[in-house]
């Protein structure tokens, strides 16, 4: 299961506008291209690689949000608005064999307009990890949740 790179992590906001013109004004990201999760969310730049995510947090997030990505933290300050880590990876059939082996639960999911499998899985400490395939490593394969059938 070849870990290529960190891909991004998650914060979640009561103000999605606030946070990104902050990581934009201070620190130089930019805002860009984001997929239809069904759920606001902007992602963040550097160059050409999105880094950051920033969608809707806190006790009323939307039911497409809880179903695709789930919430673990209601926080909307401090590291609990971290809602996930994420790595780019290859090897989908080896990753699925070595969870197994491992005993460790995930859930699938993909977004078809990002041609993205995913597998998200917790750590022993409760982190939620987020393991992101090409969608043709998936041939063959059904996603529990895709972002197409979330309600708009």
């Amino acid at each position: 299961m070849p870990i290529n790179h960190l891909e991004h992590f998650l914060i979640q906001t009561d103000d999605i506008e606030r946070t990104c013109d902050w990581y934009v004004r201070v620190l130089g990201f930019r805002i860009g291209p984001s997929p239809d999760f069904r759920f606001p969310v902007k992602w963040l730049y550097l160059g050409e690689q999105d880094v950051i995510h920033v969608c809707e947090g806190g006790a009323a997030v939307s039911e497409a949000r809880k179903r695709y990505l789930g919430q673990q933290s209601a926080d909307l300050r401090g590291s609990g608005v971290i809602d996930h880590v994420a790595f780019r990876c290859t090897g989908l059939d080896e990753t699925l064999a070595r969870l197994a082996a491992a005993g460790v639960d995930f859930n699938e999911r993909q977004v078809d307009n990002e041609a993205l499998y995913q597998l998200f899985l917790f750590d022993p400490n409760g982190v939620k990890v987020e393991l992101n395939f090409a969608a043709a490593e998936a041939t063959g394969r059904r996603a529990t949740v895709t972002a197409a059938d979330l309600p708009s």
